[in-house]
């Protein structure tokens, strides 16, 4: 497994005692490594097996234990990573084929209730006093930022803040008092 000074290939029984002694220290780190890639004991253990698995298959020669162990954490943390983006990806596929559609198809009596929670906030709306309709409708149906509106009605950006939020205390006050429910 490491090579020595004459490059021969140390006996059988020396070799697993190397073997074992790098497996011994080398895989908790290892399994540390891969356990935070992968989220999982089960996957992490084995990918530990099989990185010891393909070391051992190829019967490749370090010069020291240092340079197996380096060699470890690459082909654990590689493997890891592949593992982490295939779960990412069947995740990701599994929730594309399986999740229900969750739209509400427009029913009837789901349009007929939209148009008259539209009246009930149209006719509140009429209710507000000038200036805070002005910056609530800009605001919401003109889909401007406060600076825009304050621009466009000639007052501070804090001053438009100021008017959006107690129109929109106003609005929700009055639809309160109609019984009306508005999310």
């Amino acid at each position: 497994m490491f090579s020595s000074k004459d490059d021969r290939m140390p006996p059988p029984a020396a070799a697993q005692t190397e073997f074992r002694r790098l497996y011994d220290t080398v895989f908790p780190i290892l399994f540390r490594v891969a356990y935070r890639i992968a989220g999982s004991e089960e996957a992490a253990e084995d990918l530990c097996q099989e990185a010891f698995f393909r070391l051992y298959e190829k019967n490749m020669v370090f010069p020291n234990p240092e340079e197996a162990k380096y060699w470890l954490i690459r082909v654990v943390k590689n493997a890891a990573l592949n593992y982490a983006k295939r779960k990412d990806r069947e995740r990701k596929a599994y929730q594309k084929a399986f999740c229900e559609d969750t739209r509400v198809a427009d029913t009837g009596e789901h349009i007929l209730i939209k148009q008259q929670t539209q009246m009930e906030i149209q006719e509140a709306l009429e209710k507000l006093p000038e200036n805070l309709r002005i910056v609530l409708i800009l605001k919401e149906y003109g889909e401007l930022n406060y600076k825009e509106i304050g621009r466009a009605l000639g007052i501070s950006e804090g001053n438009v803040k100021v008017r959006v939020f107690r129109a929109r205390e106003r609005l929700a006050g009055l639809l309160a008092k109609d019984g009306s429910y508005v999310s």
